[in-house]
């Protein structure tokens, strides 16, 4: 989530080859397709005409594991990275850093500040619908590779994973109605599965939205509201949860009518909440404050000094910290996420977990 203002701110191949140096042979290996915000940006934004508040490629970002930073809001790796690893497939490419071969294993359409909508931070982000359109353009460029019968197993192998909404929900717009609103929203959200399934996918991973009123971010506004317990935001984590509760129904939906369609649904909100309510059981220290920001909380969105609020802070042991900054997480706490999407329990994500989807032929 690059949050607005200073506060939230498998394919079968029997065959190498040899030009990509990388030999398939008879192994069936799903690619992976990201879509989404912040939580899943590579550094997409690095490439755009946007502001710092939409980027993070400078340090300390990245620090822990990426030397230089690459973009990504995070000291180090983020979800899509972990899954790719545990999927044995290398680091999956941003969309502006696709290799004459970097498509096979699948690309990162990701954009921090990007939601469902158009109006979402329009100007500044990828919206994901301009991400649908640029998925097109590199199944048509796998089609021109590989022929239409390799392509077209690739793209329905391969699994679709979106962090999507959370952006939408931080600039309210009064003209609608909560329930109208999350409608849009979420209608948005299907239509691009549905543009995806069109050109051959058909496993598609969701992450339910983040408890949005918990994040520094959101403590540090509520803060400056006169509420100085800190408390989560509760309007904000209501809509969060209104969200989320029309997500099973969409997804049952799109399995009903669109033959060979696979959904899993990961309850990131659960286990963010878990993880927050109890810190010191995930080996964190604070769930509260950012390690990489100011102000309350270290809750104002200026971690390295490159945005609107230049004074920042950093913590001395990164490991200790829940969020990295003001609305993400650190590179510890996202593997314990990625490793409940890989491998969780049907109280976490169903009706799949990301390791049987990987393995399931399609």
């Amino acid at each position: 989530m690059a949050l607005s203002s200073n506060f939230f701110h498998g394919f079968l191949i029997a065959a190498c080859f040899i030009p990509f140096g990388y030999c398939f042979g008879s192994y069936e290996r799903s690619a992976l397709f990201v879509f989404g915000d912040s939580l899943f940006d590579p550094g997409n934004n690095n490439y755009i005409n946007t502001t710092t508040q939409f980027q993070a490629n400078w340090w300390p970002y990245g620090e822990s594991f990426f030397k230089p930073p690459t973009g990504r809001f995070c000291d180090g790796r983020i979800i899509p990275d972990f899954i790719a690893e545990y999927a044995e497939l290398p680091l999956i490419p941003s969309y502006f850093e696709i290799g004459k071969d970097g498509s096979i294993h699948g690309v990162n359409f990701a954009s921090g500040g990007a939601g469902c909508l158009k109006e979402t931070f329009r100007g500044f982000v990828i919206d994901l619908k301009t991400q649908l359109k640029y998925f097109k353009k590199v199944a048509k460029d796998l089609k021109k590779k590989f022929g239409a019968k390799k392509s077209k197993q690739l793209l329905s192998n391969a699994v679709y994973i979106f962090s999507a909404g959370n952006n939408d929900y931080f600039e309210f717009p009064v003209t609608y109605s909560k329930e109208e609103y999350v409608k849009m929203v979420v209608g948005n959200l299907t239509s691009v599965l549905k543009g995806i399934y069109k050109k051959g996918g058909r496993k598609f991973a969701i992450l339910s939205l983040a408890p949005l009123g918990c994040t520094p971010g959101s403590r540090a506004l509520n803060f400056q509201q006169g509420n100085k317990s800190g408390n989560c935001l509760e309007e904000l984590t209501n809509l969060a949860k209104l969200h989320n509760s029309a997500l099973p129904k969409m997804l049952k939906q799109l399995e009903d009518k669109l033959p060979g369609f696979k959904y899993s649904l990961f309850d990131f909100f659960k286990v963010a909440i878990e993880i927050i309510d109890n810190p010191s059981k995930y080996g964190f220290k604070t769930s509260k404050s950012a390690c990489c920001g100011t102000g309350p909380f270290r809750g104002i969105y200026s971690c390295g000094g490159k945005r609107q609020v230049k004074e920042y802070k950093l913590c001395k042991k990164v490991k200790d910290y829940m969020f990295f900054d003001s609305g993400h997480l650190t590179e510890v706490a996202y593997k314990q996420v990625a490793e409940l999407l890989w491998n969780g329990t049907v109280d976490v994500v169903e009706p799949y977990n990301l390791k049987s989807f990987f393995d399931l032929s399609t």
